[in-house]
Parts: structure tokens; C-alpha cells; sequence
């Protein structure tokens, strides 16, 4: 997820929020609708607000069906996988199958989506149905696959912080997992859709941690060549179509606000009479017609806590050589960020918040935090149990370490 070589997967958790909830009644009566227990290390008695674990882009478990409408593109595809479950249903994302090429190409067709341009909305691919499984609890969350724990870890070391910090599974402590393919900033829409009386009366707090405010430069990395999220021996080219189809791609594009006029890719095999052309936030248009992707260019809530690593770098601008975008870059620079989000993108929207007197606005920098690494650096772990303490007794500020 980081372009940088690994055997752990690393989901593109570009979006990992935690509500605090004043109330659960809208669980599915899962949970009672309010839980009072004593809060970890404040020594007395305090509410405790349920917690939601919303995880980001690939952090979500999906399976698949295949019904007599999928028409394969190989014999592979047609047997693959051998042994499904109850009712046909097999796993999707993650599985390991994606890292062998013929079926790494099973895996992209069943990904992709398409728009249907009379509902303006996006379906799976004929004869593919999706499930997200285990609503309102975090067993799908902690791992991409519970097979694999020690290569697809995710929010485990968050979770199990919490209840350390003594909240319980199914009690005070519950996960959203959802299709992350048309999420994107999933949680500040829900807000800020939702009327402004059910978010006073249910949400005590919206904790995001590395959420891409304003887009990201590694974004057009994955649309321009594809972008294999640190999965090792995928051939990039091969899902970058699919890639292309997630909706909540679209959504993480750099915005033209933050990121201004500022060159964020150069090619070489573009520019007019032999020379280079440049691509801004701002001619985000003309960059997806040269990459060949003409149909992809038609595409406030409760005081929030932001959570942001920095120092880490983070793709900022890409070159790509004269055989054009079906091709890697031939050169890469880096700025600062969290490792996938720029700090323009991680900050700024935060910071221009923050200059309206009708929005509190609280940020919390974590020097050296990668955006996957939010999620088990023992630093920001710290930082998120302070911040959910300080939401628990009603405390309007704390202070970082």
C-alpha cells in the first residue's frame, strides 16, 4: 500500500474512522441503547459511549456467488475456486489465490463493477453477487483472513486495545464493515447526510485516523498503471481495470482545493510536439482521457478528532517515460504524509475547518505513523484510548505526547 516492497498485506486503509456513539439503539438491538461502565484509567465512575470501528478501502471482507449469468474469461476462471461454501458463496477479498496470475485475472473480473447510467448507480458484473458478512461485529475486521493472521492483520491491534481498555465485543464495541468498492469517505457522509437532531442525540464523536480529506496523489498511480496495494507478485496491470471501476476510487482523486495547480504527474509520451505534459488537480478531466478512461470523468457533522501520521514519505508528484501509462513510472518523487496520503490532504481540509468558528476541529499529529501503521503503532494507539477517554468524560481537551 505503501509502493514499497513487503510480504505483510496492507490494505489501503484510506479511510479508518471511529464513532463514538451516544447511543445504540440503531444496532439491530445488538446493544443496549446506552452502556454505563467505568472508564479504563480514569479511576471512577464515567459513561462510556459504544464504539464503531469503520474500517477503509480493502479493510472490509467480501465474498462472491457466481450465478448462471458469469461468463468467464478462462477455464480457470470457470473451476475456480473448487470448494465453496454453503449457498455457493466463497471468499473474494482477501484471498490468496489473487497472487497467481491466471487467477489474479478471476479476481479482477469479479471485482469489477459497471455504472448504469439509467439508475446512476454501479452493479457488480453479470452473474457476480456480493455479501459483506457479520455486520455490527469486528471478527471481519481484525483480519482480511483469519487463515492468514500474520500477513492480513488490520484493526486486530486496534480492537483489542479497546478491550484492553475494557470495552467488550457485541457490548460497546461493534464494526461497519461494508463494500468498500463504492464507500469513500463512508462515515463523514453518513453525518452529514443524517438530519442534525439524530446526530446530536447518537453520535458523541467522529475519531478518524489518516482519513484523505482531500484526495490522493497515489490515487492517480492507481488509475494511470494500477496499483497492486503492496501485495507482492501481482501484475499490476491486470487489476488496474477493475480498479478503475470502484466508485470510491473516483472519490480519493487529489482535489482541486487542496492540491491547487501544483504538477502532480508528468508524461512524456503526451506532450505536445515531443515534449512533456503535466497534470494538476485541476485538469483532472484531460489526465483520465489520456489515461484511457474517458467514462471516469463523470463521477458537516459532529466536532471531529483527526488523528494523522506525518513524515513519512508519501508519493507526490509521478513521470512516466515515453511508453506512456501502460508502463510503471520512470521516476517517483516523495513529500511528507502518512506513507499513501499527503499531509496537504491529511491537514489542510482540517485546518480550513478549523477557521470557522461553527466547527471544532481537533488534530492530533503522530510524527513517523505510517497509514497502515496507525493501526498497531503503540504511540498512536495511546493517542486513540486518550482521545476515547476524554470523549467518555466529556473532557474538551487533552494533551498529546
Amino acid at each position: 500500500m505503501e509502493g514499497r516492497p513487503s510480504l505483510v498485506l496492507a490494505p489501503a486503509a484510506v479511510t479508518v474512522m471511529v464513532m463514538l456513539l451516544l447511543s445504540c439503539s440503531w444496532c439491530g438491538g445488538v446493544a443496549a441503547a446506552r452502556v454505563v461502565a467505568a472508564a479504563a484509567g480514569t479511576g471512577g465512575g464515567a459513561e462510556r459511549h459504544p464504539v464503531v470501528l469503520i474500517p477503509g478501502a480493502g479493510g472490509s471482507q467480501l465474498e462472491a456467488r457466481l450465478t448462471d449469468d458469469y461468463r468467464p474469461c478462462s477455464l480457470a476462471c470457470r473451476v475456480w475456486p473448487p470448494v465453496r461454501g454453503r449457498g455457493g458463496w466463497f471468499r473474494l477479498w482477501f484471498d490468496p489465490s489473487v497472487l497467481l496470475a491466471p487467477l489474479t485475472r478471476c479476481f479482477a473480473e469479479r471485482m469489477m463493477l459497471r455504472y448504469d447510467a439509467g439508475a446512476d448507480d454501479f452493479r457488480n458484473a453479470p452473474g457476480v453477487e456480493t455479501r459483506v458478512s457479520d455486520f455490527v461485529s469486528t471478527s471481519t475486521l481484525r483480519y482480511l483472513d483469519p487463515n492468514l493472521k500474520l500477513l492480513t492483520g488490520y484493526m486486530n491491534t486496534l480492537a483489542s486495545t479497546l478491550e484492553q481498555a475494557g470495552y467488550e465485543e457485541g457490548r460497546d464495541l461493534f464494526g461497519a464493515p461494508y463494500d468498500f468498492r463504492l464507500g469513500g469517505l463512508f462515515a463523514l457522509q453518513l453525518l452529514a447526510r443524517s438530519p442534525v437532531p439524530w446526530r446530536t442525540a447518537n453520535v458523541a464523536r467522529l475519531v478518524t485516523l489518516s482519513a484523505p480529506w482531500g484526495g490522493s496523489v497515489q490515487e492517480m498511480l492507481t488509475f494511470a498503471s494500477g496499483n497492486t496495494l503492496g501485495v507482492p507478485f501481482v501484475d499490476a496491470s491486470l487489476i488496474r481495470n477493475e480498479q478503475r471501476t470502484a466508485e470510491s476510487n473516483l472519490w480519493l482523486l487529489p482535489a482541486p482545493g487542496v492540491f491547487g495547480n501544483t504538477t502532480l504527474v508528468v508524461s512524456r509520451a503526451h506532450g505536445d510536439g515531443g515534449g512533456n505534459r503535466s497534470y494538476s488537480a485541476k485538469n483532472m478531466t484531460q489526465f483520465l482521457r489520456d489515461i484511457g478512461f474517458e467514462e471516469g470523468v463523470e463521477p458537516p457533522c459532529r466536532s471531529p478528532t483527526c488523528l494523522v501520521g506525518t513524515g513519512v514519505d508519501t508519493v507526490e508528484s509521478l513521470v512516466y517515460g515515453e511508453g506512456g501509462f501502460d508502463e510503471p513510472p520512470v521516476e517517483v518523487v516523495y513529500g511528507d504524509g502518512d506513507g499513501t496520503v499527503n499531509l496537504a490532504s491529511l491537514v489542510g481540509p482540517i485546518k480550513a475547518w478549523a477557521d470557522s468558528p461553527a466547527q471544532v476541529v481537533e488534530i492530533v499529529e503522530l510524527p513517523g505513523v505510517s497509514h497502515s501503521g496507525i493501526l498497531n503503532d503503540k504511540s498512536a494507539l495511546e493517542q486513540i484510548i486518550r482521545v476515547i477517554d476524554s470523549i467518555n468524560l466529556n473532557a474538551t481537551s487533552y494533551q498529546t505526547s
